[in-house]
């Protein structure tokens, strides 16, 4: 066995590095897309695949937040206090009355699995930034923003900074500059979870949120 493996290694030594039969052209052009066709592209991108988008305001997005969860009549709202969205939403619950509780827990996941899984009815997310041309959100989950925020409860609403708006997703790793350094899990989510594993039929809601709401601020 061991001198079979060595006749397999030494012949490819003995082969060398082969050039690339195609030289690969890895800076294709972004598309000349400019803020508002952008916008238009990423919403009809994200509403193809039966995702909510609601265009607001930087002042209003809270008070959209608050008459949605109570159109939706949820029960409650996973939040992050320690994160970028805290502030505003905390402000506008308490300048309300009859809104969901707002739900954190600042311990692993373990510890609250099943209260997450089975007792959580939706939850809000900032994002890093969007690409224009697939319609999809970017996520880098930290401690105060876990990636089970958006991938466990049902609802997941997420705040999309127009400004944000990349055209590509070669435009989002060079402006933001991914090579100096990432997270071990980086989330793009285009739509509500979705499978046609069974027989090829789409089926929405499978193994993970089943709808996907997208504030987006303009």
């Amino acid at each position: 066995m061991s001198k079979a493996r060595d006749n397999i290694l030494a012949r490819l030594r003995a082969r060398g590095v082969e050039k690339a039969p195609v030289e690969l052209d890895r800076t294709p052009a972004s598309p000349d897309w400019n803020r508002e066709e952008r916008i238009d592209r990423f919403c009809k991108a994200m509403r193809s695949v039966r995702t909510e988008v609601h265009p607001v305001s930087a002042a209003d997005w809270p008070e959209k937040l608050a008459a949605l969860a109570k159109e939706k009549q949820l029960r409650n709202l996973l939040y992050a206090p320690a994160g970028p969205l805290a502030e505003k939403i905390e402000a506008t619950w308490r300048a309300h009355a009859g809104l969901p509780e707002l739900v954190t827990r600042e311990v692993d996941v373990d510890g609250w699995k099943e209260e997450l899984f089975f007792d959580i009815d939706a939850a809000v997310t900032s994002t890093r930034s969007a690409i224009a041309e697939v319609g999809a959100m970017i996520l880098w989950p930290t401690p105060e923003e876990p990636r089970t925020f958006s991938l466990v409860p049902p609802v997941h609403i997420a705040v999309v900074e127009a400004n944000q708006l990349h055209n590509t997703f070669a435009d989002a790793i060079a402006a933001e500059d991914w090579t100096a350094g990432m997270p071990t899990n980086a989330l793009l989510i285009s739509g509500p979870s979705k499978s046609a594993d069974i027989e090829q039929t789409l089926a929405y809601g499978v193994h993970g949120p089943v709808e996907l709401i997208v504030l987006l601020i303009e």
